[in-house]
């Protein structure tokens, strides 16, 4: 069977046989490597779109990874939309320094969602318009071989950015209406962004929603906080397919991630890969679950190999790090990665 890259992971998309899945970064995926062989690096990729598309394409064109993938963090929209992001680092991602509302539920202080912006302003100007732009490069230079991924955030995780983590957390025990009016009035413009994504180029549409982790929110408040929003803004675009990752131990929860409609789930290594596959019984796309930090930052080559090798032979649909990479990890690793899957 000969395929290209693109068709390897769109037939992945639609659960069509393969002989072998295909391997490909569907969440950050820039590292140091890339950034010296390239030329294109941080901070100032984060802001240009030919740089941000030249980057982002590295994970294809140095290693064999069968997709391209933009941008590089989750605080795009965020910084758009009124927070204050710091965007100076050469090998960390941007980082939300302060939010621009008012969320507090020990004083009963709330702003108003009321004052968010549309989306064609969203998508108008910032880092939001660079991505589009670095989509249609992307689509230009790689769209004919390989399948086009583009990132965003999750409308829980977006809110908390503009609010306060802490606070909408907390708010969930105490003022959960509080939560779903902002996580409301959030998720529309990423509705509007993530249609925006795919008509710029995209065929996939990854949105991250970590601040639904497990680790912050009970099992059970999971559909009510994120999982309806997702509903709407991510597994409703059109002319793309649809991934959502949640970080942590996601076990608990991949029956409502699936629900929410999405085409696939992206899950970490925390959640064993033959209890994932055995969860969902092949009733959505599982992308992952190689570790992040370990093996793929802290292990050798051959942690590598064997973890990987442990995903393909779980059933994963496509082969992918557990989360986003981290800057610093080796090429070597990465050569593994690509290696244990290929042969």
């Amino acid at each position: 069977m000969s395929m290209t890259p693109k068709e390897r992971v769109l037939a992945a998309m639609k659960h069509e046989e393969l002989d072998r899945p295909p391997v490909a970064i569907f969440t950050q995926s820039a590292t140091l490597g890339m950034m010296d062989k390239t030329g294109a690096a941080w901070p100032e990729a984060h802001g240009s779109a030919e740089l941000m598309a030249k980057l982002g394409s590295a994970q294809a064109d140095m290693f064999g990874f069968e997709a391209v993938r933009v941008p590089f963090c989750l605080t795009a929209e965020a910084e758009r939309i009124g927070c204050q992001v710091a965007v100076d680092k050469r090998d960390a991602a941007p980082m939300i320094k302060e939010h621009p509302f008012t969320f507090d539920p020990m004083s009963g202080e709330y702003d108003s969602p009321d004052s968010l912006m549309g989306v064609e302003e969203l998508i108008s100007g910032g880092r939001p318009k660079v991505v589009l732009e670095s989509l249609e490069l992307l689509k230009k230079s790689h769209g004919d071989t390989h399948c086009i991924v583009a990132g965003n955030t999750g409308p829980f995780t977006l809110t908390g950015h503009l609010v306060n983590t802490e606070n909408m957390v907390f708010a969930m025990m105490m003022e959960p209406e509080q939560v779903s009016k902002w996580v409301g009035a959030v998720a529309p413009l990423l509705k509007g962004y993530s249609q925006a994504l795919a008509d710029a180029g995209a065929d996939v549409i990854q949105m991250s929603e970590p601040t639904s982790s497990t680790d912050l929110i009970a099992p059970d408040m999971f559909m009510d906080a994120s999982g309806v929003f997702v509903k709407d803004a991510l597994a409703g675009v059109k002319g793309a397919y649809s991934i959502l990752h949640v970080c942590g131990n996601t076990l608990p929860i991949l029956d409502v991630m699936a629900g929410t409609g999405v085409t696939g789930l992206s899950i970490e290594e925390k959640v064993d890969p033959f209890e994932a596959t055995k969860a969902v019984g092949g009733k959505t796309v599982l992308v992952g679950n190689v570790g992040s930090v370990r093996p793929l930052y802290q292990g050798t080559p051959a942690d590598v190999e064997r973890e990987t090798k442990k995903s393909v032979e779980a059933g994963f649909n496509v082969i992918s790090p557990g989360c986003g990479i981290a800057s610093a990890t080796p090429d070597e690793n990465l050569v593994a990665m690509v290696k244990a899957v290929k042969g």
